[in-house]
């Protein structure tokens, strides 16, 4: 039976939060690729490190402290080259029409 030897970069992979303490650890790491640097980032979004009574927290198996799910995504979007900020909120706001059904309905449950 032969042994596979790992790389330092596989290792990283599997085992990022021995090397990491932040998103931006991740970001400025030169021997990961973007793919790579990608991937530890998704893992650490992912829902199964968010914190149970505070969701856009994150713990992360390794890394005594949390992490903010904002700060993650942050990270990922200076990875794909995109502005560091959320896109801006809004649009026009709409005023919905309910259905005629509904309408119908009230009319039969007032009293004559």
């Amino acid at each position: 039976m032969t042994k596979t030897r790992s790389t330092p970069t596989e290792h990283v992979l599997f085992h990022p939060a021995a090397h990491y303490d932040s998103p931006d650890d991740v970001l400025n790491d030169r021997r990961l690729s973007d793919p790579e640097k990608r991937v530890v980032l998704s893992s650490w979004a992912s829902d199964i490190y968010a914190v149970e009574s505070c969701p856009v927290l994150r713990d992360i198996p390794g890394i005594g402290h949390t992490i903010r799910l904002a700060d993650i995504l942050a990270a990922l979007r200076r990875l794909d080259g995109q502005d560091d900020d959320p896109p801006p909120r809004g649009g026009a706001a709409i005023r919905l029409r309910r259905p005629s059904w509904t309408a119908a309905l009230s009319r039969r449950s007032q009293p004559c």
